[in-house]
This record gives C-alpha cells, sequence and structure tokens, in this order.
C-alpha cells in the first residue's frame, strides 16, 4: 500500500500547518508515521510558497517575502529510527509540475553585487525540457531532484546551530536569524526559536545537489526519535551552484521509500548526510558539445590568496559575458548559468590561484549559437 500525502491545489504553507512546516525544530509534530519499506508519496510546494505568478513583470519578485522560505512537507515520523542511526531515503520518482520559474532575488545569490534588479523567467514544462518565451532558443533536460530533504535537529544540536550562527552573524556573516515572521507553525516556542532554511547543516535541509535525482539514496544521520524527515523546494533541474540563488523552481511529487541502519551515524562518525547519487545525474545527458570557463581568485585587479568562491565568480562572470556577447542580456545569462552551468573545483594547491571551471553545456541551445560551435572545434 501506498501512503499519501497531497496539498491543497493553489494553497499555501500556512493554509495547511497540519502537513507544512518552514522551519526547523524538534517540536513539530509529525504528519504521519511509516514503517521502513514503505512507499509514500509525498506533495511539494515551491521554494517560495507560490508568491511567484506565470505573469509576465517582475512585481511578484521584487516584492517576495523570504520569511516564507521553504514550505516543507511533513515531518515524516519512520518508527525504529533513534537518535545515532541513519536514515535512508531512497527516491524511487519525481512528478513535476508544469510551471516553473528561476528568479533573481535582489540581494541574493553568487553575483549579488552585480545583480541589483528583480528578474524572472518562467518556464514551460513538457515532454522531458523546460522551456521560456523568457529566454529563446533554450531547452533545459529533465533533471528534477528536491532541493531540501532533510531531519529534524535536536534541542541541543538546534541549540548549537543558533549559537555558532549568532556568532558568524556578529561578524558580519550573511545569515538569516530566526523570526516568528511569516513561521509556519506560529506556535510558540517553535516560531521564535525554529531555524530558517536557506542554509544547509547537519541534519540535511537546503543541500540543493542535484544528484538527488531518482535512482539516489541519501543518508540522514537522527537526531530524534522517529528521525521526523521532510522535503520541498524542487528543482526540474539545476546547475552545480545555482549561482543566481534559483534553480527551475516548481510544484511537484515524490515517490519515497525509508530504510534504517541502525547506529550508523554512530559507527561511521557520520555527522552531515552523505549520498548515492543517481547515475542519471552522474551522466548528466552525455552532452555532446561543451565548453568550460575558467576563473581564478583574480577580478578586477584584485587578487586573494586561496579563494575559490572568488574563483567560482570569476568563472560565471566570464561565462555572462560569452552568452551576453551572443544576443542574451545579462540577467537572461546569469539565469542560464544557474539552471545549466555546472562550477567544478579544477585544482586547490597551486597557491595564490584556485581554480575553478564552469562547464556550459552546448545541447541546452535548439539551434546552438555559431559562435560557440567556434570554441567546440
Amino acid at each position: 500500500m501506498t501512503i499519501r500525502l497531497a496539498i491543497k491545489p493553489g494553497s499555501r504553507c500556512a493554509d495547511q500547518p497540519d502537513i507544512c512546516h518552514n522551519r526547523w525544530h524538534p517540536d513539530i509534530k509529525p504528519v504521519i508515521e511509516v514503517n521502513p519499506g514503505d512507499i509514500i508519496e509525498v506533495e511539494t510546494r515551491d521554494a517560495l510558497d507560490g508568491q511567484i505568478s506565470p505573469d509576465p513583470g517582475f512585481d511578484d519578485v521584487a516584492g517576495a517575502d523570504l520569511s516564507l522560505v521553504h514550505p516543507l512537507t511533513g515531518p515524516i515520523y519512520v518508527r525504529g529510527a533513534k537518535p545515532g542511526d541513519l536514515l535512508v531515503v531512497d527516491v524511487l520518482s519525481i512528478t513535476p509540475d508544469s510551471f516553473g520559474y528561476s528568479v533573481i532575488i535582489p540581494g541574493f545569490g553568487l553575483l549579488r553585487d552585480l545583480f541589483p534588479k528583480p528578474f524572472k523567467v518562467r518556464w514551460a514544462i513538457s515532454g522531458g525540457y523546460a522551456t521560456s518565451p523568457d529566454l529563446p532558443n533554450v531547452r533545459i533536460p529533465a533533471d528534477p531532484f528536491f532541493g531540501v530533504m532533510g531531519v529534524a535537529p535536536s534541542k541541543p544540536l538546534l541549540e548549537s546551530i543558533r549559537r555558532r550562527e549568532d556568532d558568524l552573524m556578529k561578524r558580519g556573516g550573511f545569515v538569516l536569524p530566526p523570526t516568528p515572521k511569516g513561521a509556519v507553525p506560529q506556535i510558540e516556542p517553535i516560531a521564535s526559536e525554529g531555524l530558517r532554511t536557506i542554509p544547509p547543516r547537519e541534519n540535511g535541509g537546503n543541500l540543493d545537489i542535484r544528484h538527488f535525482s531518482p535512482g539516489s539514496k541519501i543518508f540522514f544521520p537522527v537526531f530524534v526519535d522517529g528521525a521526523l524527515f521532510s522535503l520541498g523546494d524542487a528543482h526540474y533541474a539545476q546547475g552545480d551552484g545555482e549561482v543566481c540563488g534559483t534553480a527551475i523552481e516548481m510544484n511537484a511529487k515524490a515517490t519515497l521509500r525509508f530504510y534504517i541502519i541502525k547506529e550508523g551515524a554512530k559507527k561511521y562518525n557520520i555527522r552531515f548526510p552523505i549520498y548515492k547519487p543517481s547515475e542519471s545525474s552522474i551522466k548528466r545527458f552525455q552532452w555532446s558539445k561543451t565548453i568550460a570557463i575558467t576563473g581564478v581568485g583574480v577580478i578586477d585587479e584584485r587578487n586573494e590568496s586561496e579563494n575559490a568562491t572568488l574563483s567560482a565568480k570569476h568563472a560565471i562572470i566570464e561565462t555572462i559575458n560569452i552568452l551576453e556577447k551572443i544576443g542574451y542580456s545579462r540577467e537572461q545569462a546569469y539565469i542560464i548559468a544557474s539552471v545549466a552551468v555546472d562550477l567544478r573545483l579544477s585544482q586547490l594547491v597551486d597557491v595564490p590561484n584556485f581554480t575553478v571551471s564552469a562547464f556550459l553545456p552546448l545541447d541546452i541551445f535548439i539551434e546552438p549559437p555559431r559562435e560557440l560551435l567556434e570554441l567546440t572545434l
């Protein structure tokens, strides 16, 4: 028998607080209990909880409330799971919605200092591809996965995370601290204490790993009885890096199966999730033509020592420059980089400059631009 968790069409997380939450907290009550080996179908909302419309214009992006990120379906109590165990999540299938979007939100993303204005690409999803009137000549193949998958932190872990993130914020780090604004559930102390879902942590969360597509298995350390697993933030496709801050975001349905490795986290000293990637994500569609653009830790006449982030920024900026030369706006190019370009650490030893490569697949273009084909001769 398949167990199902369904969301009401057109509803938001706050409309169904019995099966949806957007904070991590061990006191959030489970929706259902399942046994290891059970198959469950779970419907999920998009990352911005229905705030982005299929209409043209950017007002919805400019006015997006980030306190609503990410609506998660769950928690699911897995019988027999105890702290120190590993919860194994077997991703059997993912069914995408027919509408997706990619957005540039001011103040967010790898190049947030260079892209201060909102921008949106609307995607039509059909027949194994995503296409958009906002990105001519681009067709992105299906490679769906869930950006957010995780288990509940224990209370000691929650307090440890809050202390270290508060310390980081005091040191000038980019941190979104707990806030009751937009929190689901609104019950205290969950609303005020619950961890925001933006970063990944020991319990999983917003890992944004495209290898979590069907056929993958993800192993989560268990911190509370029943594990309390939740998921959301479905992506139709994403490049390694998700550099603009969004992939092709969508509603979706997952078919999952759970297993438990008793004392697995304790036995193997596993603190953060590990995973077996799906075969399809490793093959990456066997792109027929690809160009790779390198970046090092030098940009705008500034050189930093051993800075992989700066190298990645440089690689993406160079990719955007190339795409701009073939007719795309800088915003369109940034979106292409986020949904289709894979960043790779090429070397981390040739000091002072690390090398990052940005792999741009030409197969995403319906008619590959002549100028790019010239670079593959």
